[in-house]
């Protein structure tokens, strides 16, 4: 069973280059490098592959046990900035951007925003995702300080919760320069319609966008025979390299792993705001007069699940319960694309 909605973002995305300036550039860049090791994004945001799967596009045969080695990807995630913050007063005028705010503000057509989040992924060689997904959409009440994120994304694959859904607006930029792959795939008019990509090198190019309702992924990067460094596990980290003023190192436990020369090395920046179309919009989010909490959340997905004639055992715990999230995921899976971009072309490493 699929969900109506169609995944589209309120408009389509836009590509600007120069989103920073070179010291801008730089000094993120020495904040990463002074503060790691940095954890995978996996391991920071999922407490079990079955999460995972609520995530991404696709599901699972009914019964099949996923296990962490059918996701695990080498990239790594940091924070600038969250709630509102700025984490790090020497990138302040990165996170507190004028530039970005008017951006979102034209993008939505909307009045009003506010810097909400910046953070970081890093990586170097890496695989593409089969299963590309959505940004976990917030909704007033229900956000990344109450909920997991596979709540948030079932929430919005369900269509059930559009009155409460948070206007949301990013700006990605991404630094590489790898011969190989590395670009950005998305779906701006949904799954079953073509992708579109921005093709690295990209060097400060960014897209304006409402990746909560578009379907995107990484494109595969670097060599192939590198992007699934042996020893890879969920508690895997990434740092700079002690020996390398510019590469980077992977450790399992202690042991380095691979080494990232300068080269291969991926930085994507993810800076994110709230969007409100007009004050009354403002006014209802600050004012927490219109918010919806977890009881009610998993009461309309239970009534809903019940008017499908789903027979099922309401769990006593349903946020972690495994074989619930399962079941939702199946029943809200909106399907894989029905058409996937080819692999990048090694040879134009040549």
């Amino acid at each position: 069973m699929t969900s109506a909605n169609p995944f589209r973002p309120v408009a389509p995305p836009q590509i600007i280059e120069g989103a920073f300036t070179e010291d801008q550039h730089q000094r993120m860049l020495k904040v990463v490098r002074d503060n790691g090791p940095w954890s995978l994004i996996l391991a920071q945001h999922f407490k079990s592959p079955e999460e995972v799967v609520a995530t991404t596009s696709g599901t699972i045969p009914e019964g099949f046990k996923p296990t962490w080695d059918m996701f695990l990807s080498p990239v790594f995630r940091g924070y600038f900035a969250q709630g509102h913050t700025s984490v790090h007063p020497e990138i302040e005028d990165c996170f507190y951007n004028s530039k970005f705010l008017d951006l979102v503000r034209g993008y939505w057509k909307a009045e009003y925003a506010r810097p909400e989040n910046m953070l970081f992924n890093i990586q170097g060689p890496c695989r593409g995702s089969d299963t590309p997904h959505v940004d976990a959409t917030r909704f007033r009440g229900i956000s990344y300080q109450t909920s997991p994120v596979w709540l948030m994304n079932i929430m919005v694959k369900s269509g059930l919760f559009e009155h409460w859904r948070a206007k949301k607006a990013q700006v990605i930029t991404w630094y590489y320069q790898g011969k190989v792959g590395g670009g950005f795939t998305y779906w701006p008019d949904g799954l079953k319609a073509a992708p579109k990509q921005i093709k690295a090198p990209m060097w400060s190019r960014a897209v304006v966008v409402e990746n909560e309702m578009m379907y995107h992924t990484a494109e595969a990067s670097g060599p192939s025979a590198l992007r699934n460094p042996e020893g890879l596990a969920i508690n895997s980290m990434m740092r700079a390299d002690p020996n390398d003023p510019t590469g980077w190192q992977i450790t399992t436990d202690g042991k380095v792993i691979q080494t990232i020369p300068e080269e291969e090395f991926r930085f994507l920046i993810h800076w994110g705001a709230d969007i409100f179309t007009d004050f009354a919009d403002l006014k209802r989010t600050l004012d927490h007069s219109d918010d919806i909490g977890h009881d009610q959340v998993f009461d309309m997905l239970i009534a809903d699940l019940r008017a499908r004639g789903i027979t099922f055992e309401v769990p006593t715990n349903p946020i972690a319960d495994e074989a619930f999230i399962t079941l939702l995921t199946r029943t809200y899976d909106p399907g894989k694309p029905a058409i996937f971009p080819p692999e990048p072309e090694e040879t134009l490493a040549a």
